[in-house]
């Protein structure tokens, strides 16, 4: 008997599974910390299309420099790495999986990997591969090499 589940057009679309209400909740919080405690600094994408090693990615986050609004310059993909990527477990991703899509960020330049784990509440910062800060529960986290600093609450709330 055949187990396999089809994949939906968004998992198809972008190579990932299709978010959970808490995935949402923490991703909506991050982009709204990062936009109003880092604006003019930072400018926080949500689920962007970006070319890395010729393969579009599709992070839940990507933090680039500041960057204006421009009507009428759209882009659909976007050819220059962030400068950090951000990556929320769902239900249906391993860890390991996540931990994979690390590597290749790290290669295009990325300075920074967020692992985030909902459930747990609970952040790896990758500053490299297998070089990592986790932060849990309460309390501050640091981000040396984006010079970020966000309250735990505040993200998992």
């Amino acid at each position: 008997m055949d187990t396999a589940v089809a994949k939906s057009e968004y998992e198809l679309e972008r190579d990932k599974p299709v978010p959970s209400k808490n995935h949402s909740i923490v991703q909506t919080n991050l982009v709204i910390l990062l936009g109003t405690k880092y604006q003019g600094k930072y400018r926080a994408l949500s689920e962007v299309s970006i070319i890395i090693s010729s393969k579009e990615k599709v992070p839940d986050i990507a933090i680039y420099p500041s960057m204006e609004f421009t009507p009428g310059e759209d882009e659909t993909r976007l050819e220059n790495a962030p400068l950090g990527v951000i990556e929320i477990l769902s239900p249906s991703q391993s860890l390991a999986e996540l931990i994979a899509k690390s590597a290749a960020y790290f290669e295009a330049g990325v300075l920074s990997y967020w692992l985030v784990l909902p459930d747990l509440r609970s952040i790896y910062v990758f500053s490299a591969p297998g070089e990592y800060q986790l932060f849990a529960k309460e309390g501050r986290l640091e981000d040396p090499r984006l010079e970020v600093e966000l309250e735990l609450k505040e993200i998992f709330r």
